[in-house]
């Protein structure tokens, strides 16, 4: 072959080259920008053919509803429905019995393995020798009244999807009222969301003093040195109708102490309510260096539901230090709370089998009412060593018995609270 042959074939043999590294470019660029994978090149074809579901059950391609038919994709339907905190899973869960009296009852309460109580179900109780009771609200409590004292067991009846204790629980029903906190109070308490507020709490609607134990003379803004008449302290009392407060302007404005409502009794359900600002107000108020009480809203009608509404007052303190008393709000309710037809004997008993419980849980306790409730309401000799808080709304009180604290407006204006607030001064066992 001469030269020039072989000059062309050569020239031949690197066009085919050329040609064949072309080609092989053009197959690793399209790869390259689809991403180089062959799940790309599934998703190319899912795309081409409508979409559809890649192997690790992301949705591909076009079909926009491609999940619709991806198993895994919407969580599995529970057999209750409804918005509980207990749910079956589909395995069986424990329940326990807590089984518990005050007074010729038994409260039954049924839990989970935290305590909290499981609602949401028909339950059927067995009482040794007294019969069969059901939980008709299914909120997981059922309370059996008029038991004969004496030492009873109870058993859970069969529940769907649980595991019911196989050996009954036992409770020993009291003949007499201990006046002792209760220990599970805490599960009769409601919030006002679990309650009819308009009817329940009755305690704005009514003011604490009639016509005769008020008039024009009284202040209506905190008391000047001058005019404290050997008061130690300036304070006020407050509840969810004060609203928010700002305690550091109530403290900058000279108020010492604050008495604040915990809770009320229903004063026509008679359930036991938690003040919604209860906590918000008592944290404020000791942040701010103020000095702290509680009150409640009583609506007891025997001895029971007094040791009842002790026990949540002090539940709801949890161990928190008060440097005031623990007081029981004696009012009535405007003529239409259950127990404003108590009579003074009843009602005094009452507020001692409060104050007592409160004192057997190492507190202070006391009474608040106004001068005419004292006088026509209440018993007051028969009182065990409480401290008395008056409501009088005048310059000086007729009040001709001996007192502690002192409201004598409920018409004050104090910066920080939008309003009006009751005002009060405490002498601290320096009697009136």
């Amino acid at each position: 072959m001469d030269s020039k042959a072989k000059r062309a074939g050569i020239l031949i043999a690197l066009c085919s080259i050329a040609v064949v590294m072309a080609v092989v470019a053009g197959v690793n660029y399209k790869r390259l920008v689809d991403g180089g994978s062959p799940q790309k090149e599934e998703e190319q074809t899912a795309a081409d053919t409508g979409g559809g579901i890649a192997e690790d059950g992301r949705v591909i391609g076009a079909d926009l509803s491609a999940f619709l038919r991806d198993e895994d994709f919407f969580d599995k339907e529970t057999s209750n429905g409804s918005n509980l905190s207990h749910i079956s899973t589909g395995e069986t869960e424990p329940l326990t019995l807590l089984a518990s009296s005050v007074q010729r009852d038994i409260r039954v309460k049924i839990v989970d393995d935290k305590g909290d109580v499981v609602q949401g179900h028909d339950y059927m109780v067995e009482v040794e020798g007294e019969g069969t009771y059901f939980d008709d609200d299914r909120d997981g409590i059922i309370h059996i009244m008029n038991v004969k004292p004496g030492d009873y067991e109870v058993s859970l009846g069969s529940v769907e999807g649980f595991d019911v204790p196989s050996e009954p629980a036992k409770v020993r029903v009291k003949s007499i009222v201990s006046y002792t906190p209760i220990d599970d109070i805490s599960f009769f308490v409601h919030s006002e969301d679990e309650i009819d507020v308009l009817n329940d709490d009755l305690e704005y609607k009514n003011e604490a003093v009639d016509a005769e134990d008020e008039d024009d003379s009284q202040y209506t803004a905190l008391l000047s040195e001058d005019e404290r008449d050997n008061a130690v302290a300036l304070g006020i009392d407050v509840s969810k109708w004060n609203k928010d407060i700002d305690w550091e302007i109530v403290k900058a404005e000279g108020v010492d102490f604050a008495i604040i409502r915990c809770g009320y009794r229903g004063s026509s359900s008679g359930l036991l309510v938690e003040d919604p600002y209860f906590f918000k107000n008592i944290e404020g108020a000791k942040k701010a260096g103020i000095k702290v009480g509680v009150y409640f809203f009583s609506q007891a009608v025997d001895l029971v539901e007094a040791v009842e509404e002790a026990s949540m007052a002090v539940a709801l303190l949890n161990g928190m230090e008060l440097d005031f008393p623990i007081f029981i709000d004696s009012e009535g309710a405007g003529g239409n709370g259950r127990a404003d037809g108590l009579d003074a004997a009843t009602r005094t008993a009452v507020v001692n089998a409060f104050c007592q419980t409160v004192q057997n849980a190492q507190m202070d306790a006391g009474v608040y009412a106004s001068r005419n409730w004292y006088y026509n309401n209440l018993n007051t000799a028969d009182f065990n060593d409480i401290k008395i808080w008056l409501a009088e709304y005048r310059q000086t009180p007729l009040y001709d018995g001996e007192y502690d604290m002192w409201q004598y407006t409920s018409s004050g204006a104090v910066g920080g609270i939008e309003g009006r607030v009751d005002l009060n001064v405490s002498y601290l066992g320096i009697k009136h």
